[in-house]
């Protein structure tokens, strides 16, 4: 452009350098800016290729259930109980399948009333109600480090500041939790709950040691904390042992979440919140707001096959199944991973946690993974604060045991490569990336 040449003239409300295509920008509410989708999700259309081993998601293993008599069952209820199934039901849900939840959650110990349960679309669902029930934006809520990334997404949307305390293998550490409590007190910060998975944990894998249990009641107790109890996996030990909930050790502090998505049918999306007998009354007024009411014939299927089949022995076969899945990944990463590389144990759940050798970038890795034809969740998902950049999950519960051992193969060849750039070039670090992420069915 010549000094006689005027530049053209920019358009009223318009920066060029700052093109918004999203034009109700400026009509969201606050509480949107810190929602964003799951790492792997755009990665996802790839991912679930036939020819890409997808180790990333926590899909269950449905091929186990007995197929041909459930779908007998599905017509004979329509055929015989239409009227109802399709029907408009209650927002704390179907009376009977309440009844045989207190059955399902006395195997670990709970006493509960039916009038104390709300049956929810998942228990995602309850988990968003709770927190809705209890956060105001800037409340702390403590939870694992790592955490299920459902949750972390809960709680940023609602705007509660996520403080992380450490695990190690037994679970949750007590004295981490106090330090946790001392050091927002002293910052003269609320904290409102304490949101726990106590069982085979996701992502990590641990479970917390039946010793600490009750310290960890007592701890919240002692600093008026709720606890958010988190159990989808509870009645998948490999062994067939089941711990005492935390909800049976405090009924009038916890908060229980309960899903048949792990032990039936993911699809049918049903699950519930047992909780104390005042906060009940709110859950329903708040499953009113959000939903009307559950699924009315999803129950009535799910009821129907806690009446009329092994559910226990169904739970059996699972465990088996995942036991074998289990066995079939740990003797792969230890063939097959290089020095350096660390993993937990589970007995029992879907998940390994893996921390890789020192400089790799999990995050940064995925593309790489993907185009090598495997697929991870990578560990900054599982985090508030941007931290897991050396951690990876692992989801060895849909993919067959010799998909497993390959998928295994093809990472560690991706991760050799990896620290071979490394040597060759040094370490390149890459900035995290901080805040929570929305699930997808393929990080759930």
């Amino acid at each position: 452009m010549t000094s006689s040449q005027s530049p053209e003239p920019v358009r009223q409300g318009f920066e060029p350098s700052r093109q918004n295509l999203d034009p109700h920008i400026d009509r969201y509410a606050a509480r949107t800016a810190g929602m964003t989708a799951s790492e792997i999700r755009a990665l996802f259309a790839v991912a679930s290729r036939p020819e890409v081993v997808s180790l990333a998601g926590g899909m269950p293993n449905l091929a186990a259930l007995p197929l041909d008599s459930l779908s007998t069952q599905m017509a004979e209820l329509i055929a015989e109980d239409g009227l109802v199934a399709l029907q408009y039901g209650s927002a704390q849900g179907v009376p009977v399948l309440r009844e045989q939840i207190c059955e399902v959650m006395a195997m670990e110990g709970i006493t509960a009333h039916p009038d104390d349960i709300v049956v929810t679309v998942g228990s995602q669902m309850g988990l968003d109600m709770v927190t809705r029930l209890f956060c105001d934006p800037g409340d702390v809520v403590l939870a694992e480090g790592p955490s299920y990334v459902g949750a972390l997404g809960s709680f940023a949307a609602y705007q509660a500041k996520v403080v992380h305390v450490a695990m190690d293998d037994d679970g949750l550490v007590p004295d981490n939790l106090r330090e946790a409590l001392a050091a927002a007190k002293s910052r003269g910060q609320r904290v409102k709950c304490l949101y726990t998975i106590p069982n085979f944990h996701n992502p990590a894998g641990v479970t917390l040691s039946v010793e600490r249990r009750a310290e960890i009641v007592e701890i919240c107790a002692e600093h008026d904390v709720l606890i958010i109890e988190d159990n989808p996996y509870g009645l998948l030990g490999f062994d067939g042992q089941t711990y005492p909930s935390l909800r049976s050790m405090a009924p009038d502090n916890v908060v229980y979440l309960g899903s048949f998505s792990k032990t039936f049918a993911s699809g049918l999306r049903v699950g519930w919140v047992l909780a104390p007998h005042a906060v009940r009354e709110k859950l329903v007024l708040a499953a009113e707001s959000a939903t009307l009411c559950p699924p009315t014939l999803n129950q009535l299927i799910v009821s129907k096959y806690l009446a009329t089949h092994d559910w226990k022995g169904q739970i059996k076969t699972f465990r088996e199944n995942y036991r074998e899945r289990r066995d079939a990944m740990l003797s792969a990463l230890e063939q097959h991973m290089p020095a350096g590389s660390t993993w937990t144990r589970p007995d029992g759940g879907f998940y390994v946690w893996v921390t890789v050798p020192f400089g790799v970038d999990t995050k940064a890795m995925l593309p790489r993974a993907v185009t090598a034809r495997v697929a991870y969740a990578s560990g900054t998902g599982f985090y508030a604060d941007g931290f897991g950049s050396r951690q990876m999950r692992l989801s060895y519960c849909y993919p067959t045991p010799e998909r497993i051992r390959e998928g295994v193969r093809r990472l560690a060849g991706v991760l050799e490569s990896e620290m071979e750039l490394m040597r060759t070039f040094g370490n390149v670090t890459t900035r995290a990336v901080s805040g929570p992420q929305f699930p997808g069915p393929d990080t759930a």
